[in-house]
């Protein structure tokens, strides 16, 4: 039987992270001539994770590391995800089987589930077809498959990308910063950028700190780095990156002219 999901509706859960600080400890040991022990502890000290998370030195960030489970995601998006190289993944498999129940479970946008189309079928016959049809239809298929005995590794070849995949997924603060600047942007992928941001509200929530200022590249660097492509949604409300650097520019040029007449 099919399970269908539309693209928004996928969960995650943070199964570990947040609590203790250890970005904290790590800034102190390579600056402090202090014991171990002495550092470790420690009172906690947020000025120190502000001004590690404000002069952008990352490698402190890397001790602090977060793992979120997560569902109702379908492979288009575990294609995007896994691109970040700086992460640990455990994706379940898509051939486990539990006490006979196979879930053939979808995950697609709702604005594909009732468009339909006209195919032509190998002999000839044209069908309607909308995209509930198709995920319907490949269900069938595969169940049809598995019963006459063929091998589900080979089945799955023309399983749809909508396949829903549910995953563990570990990263660390350096790694989920840089992360949540590109796919927290209005111009990734609709459905990676929701599982983005529902990643980054768990760790605004679990470590504020570490999180300050976390978020697409144009809330952490106070422009776009996109420029001219730059998302529709955004242009007159954000500066482009060349657009700030016009501005810039033009204050340093009139701060110096106003030195110069300081001199004179």
């Amino acid at each position: 039987m099919i399970k269908e999901q539309y693209t928004g509706s996928g969960k995650v859960l943070l199964l570990a992270g947040g609590g203790k600080i250890y970005t904290d400890i790590a800034a102190r040991f390579v600056r402090s001539e202090r014991s171990l022990e002495d550092i470790v502890a420690s009172e906690y000290s947020k000025k120190i994770v502000e001004n590690i998370v404000s002069s952008n030195h990352g490698a402190a960030l890397e001790f602090d590391f977060f793992l979120f489970g997560i569902e109702g995601y379908s492979r288009v998006t575990e294609t995007q995800l896994v691109r970040k190289r700086i992460a640990s993944y455990l994706i379940k498999s898509g051939r486990a089987e539990l006490g006979g129940k196979r879930a053939f479970s979808v995950v697609y946008p709702e604005s594909v589930a009732n468009f339909a189309a006209t195919v032509t079928l190998p002999d000839g016959q044209t069908v309607s077809l909308t995209g509930h049809d198709l995920a319907a239809i490949t269900s069938q298929w595969y169940d049809a498959g598995l019963e006459a005995g063929l091998p589900e590794q080979d089945l799955r070849y023309l399983k749809p990308q909508a396949t829903e995949f549910k995953a563990i997924i570990g990263m660390n603060a350096h790694a989920l910063r840089d992360w949540f600047a590109i796919r927290c942007c209005r111009n990734a992928q609709a459905e990676i950028r929701d599982l983005a941001n529902k990643m980054l509200r768990l760790c605004r929530k679990a470590a504020p700190d570490l999180f300050a200022g976390a978020g697409p590249s144009c809330v952490q660097l106070g422009y776009c780095p996109e420029n001219r492509l730059i998302n529709p949604a955004c242009k007159g409300r954000i500066l482009t990156k060349d657009e700030a650097m016009v501005l810039l520019k033009k204050h340093r040029h009139e701060a110096f002219s106003a030195l110069e007449d300081d001199n004179a």
